[in-house]
């Protein structure tokens, strides 16, 4: 399961992703890895056009955007997107301003988040040092994979090297991970605190442990995407050859269709059905404990504070919800991969799914006043803050 840009999947082109296409056969003998300390370039004679694409008379490389490098998906990479929409310049325009907008306010929003809960001490609290938690993951995202799924996306062929072939799609599936867990831990420990009405806050030695345990079990989880990877060249036609970066599977290409839906199962599903079981616990326990006489302070900053972390998870879920369900629809009915539209489609929902990205820093400062006063202080290049506001309910206990 990759997530770094959008993927291209053919049927008609699929055997050459196989174990067999990728070391040479009958149909693709042109086709192999390529390793660029042992190998020459490819030569005009070296490998024929795949039977896909000699039936077709569109040979240009431009209309051939569609090959790439599966990092953006579930499913394998492989030739497509003839007509590719893509490939409009109207729509380039678009992705460039889309992705632009993203990465620029992912990286300003993130970073601002980490700062400001390492310089301010009013600020530097278990639940704060989660949240930065994913903020450090969503920077990882803007800054090491959207620049790059931008590129390729434009391009339709990876032009980034064997390395990166390998730790771009690794990077990038870490982070979701990272995003997935913590969302999860954030949601557990409020849990333990207000449903069970612990009083002791975690230690913090403690909650840096969790958040290293969050990145070695994610690190394990997106393992597969570095493992099971080959990068080499294909030449389309004497003289034209692009770069391809593909999972390779160790079986048959069934191998990744279970490792997708199982991703899906441990990063979607499970993970949202954990986390909304914890929160309607914790509403309940909250509704059912502020008598109208009995409203104080405590309770107001735990609904606030609650209510800004659920609108987190309900973001979450519903910027990744179009990718997901479109990625499952691949893998049910490959059918939809014919889709003359379905690069396009498949580039807008990657879109709409790194909105996550940027969209917490926005909802801190809309919804925590403690946050909006620690940026105002930032923005005004102040010491010290003004005041922490108890609404704020970040420096609170739970």
């Amino acid at each position: 399961m990759d997530y770094l840009s959008p993927a291209n999947i053919s049927q008609d082109a699929s055997l050459l992703f196989s174990d067999a296409g990728l070391h040479g056969n009958d149909l693709y003998p042109g086709y192999h890895a390529y390793d660029p300390g042992i190998d020459d370039p490819p030569t005009e004679d070296s490998s024929p056009l795949p039977p896909f694409y000699a039936d077709t008379p569109l040979l240009d490389l431009g209309d051939l955007g569609g090959y790439g490098p599966g990092v953006g998906g579930y499913g394998d990479s492989s030739l497509a997107g003839l007509g590719d929409s893509t490939k409009l310049v109207g729509v380039q325009v678009v992705l460039i301003l889309a992705y632009s907008t993203i990465i620029l306010l992912g990286v300003v929003g993130n970073s601002l988040v980490i700062y400001v809960v390492y310089r301010f001490k009013t600020l530097r609290t278990v639940t704060n040092f989660f949240i930065a938690n994913l903020a450090v993951a969503d920077l990882l995202v803007n800054t090491l994979c959207l620049p790059f799924t931008l590129v390729y996306t434009l391009l339709g062929e990876w032009k980034f090297g064997q390395v990166l072939c390998f730790l771009l799609p690794y990077a990038q599936g870490l982070a979701v991970h990272v995003s997935t867990v913590t969302l999860n831990v954030i949601a557990l420990d409020r849990h333990r605190c207000i449903v069970y009405h612990l009083e002791t806050r975690m230690r913090k030695d403690v909650c840096f442990g969790v958040i290293a345990a969050t990145w070695v079990l994610s690190a394990v989880l997106a393992s597969p995407l570095a493992i099971f990877r080959e990068y080499g060249t294909f030449n389309l036609a004497p003289g034209q050859f692009i770069q391809v970066c593909t999972e390779k599977w160790p079986g048959s290409s069934t191998d990744g269709t279970v490792y997708s839906i199982s991703m899906l199962l441990l990063q979607y599903v499970l993970p949202l059905a954990v986390i909304s079981f914890a929160y309607a616990r914790i509403w309940s326990k909250l509704r059912s404990h502020m008598s109208p006489a009995g409203r104080n302070d405590r309770h107001r900053r735990r609904r606030k504070t609650t209510k800004m972390l659920v609108t987190m998870v309900v973001v979450f879920a519903v910027s990744w919800l179009p990718f997901h369900a479109f990625q499952l629809a691949t893998d049910i009915d490959s059918s939809v991969l014919d889709m003359r539209d379905f690069r396009l489609l498949y580039t807008l929902f990657h879109v709409v799914a790194m909105c996550s990205t940027f969209a917490n820093p926005l909802l801190y400062g809309w919804m925590n006043s403690n946050y909006r006063t620690a940026f105002m202080t930032v923005f005004r290049c102040d010491q010290r803050m003004d005041s922490v506001h108890p609404e704020g309910a970040f420096h609170s206990r739970s």
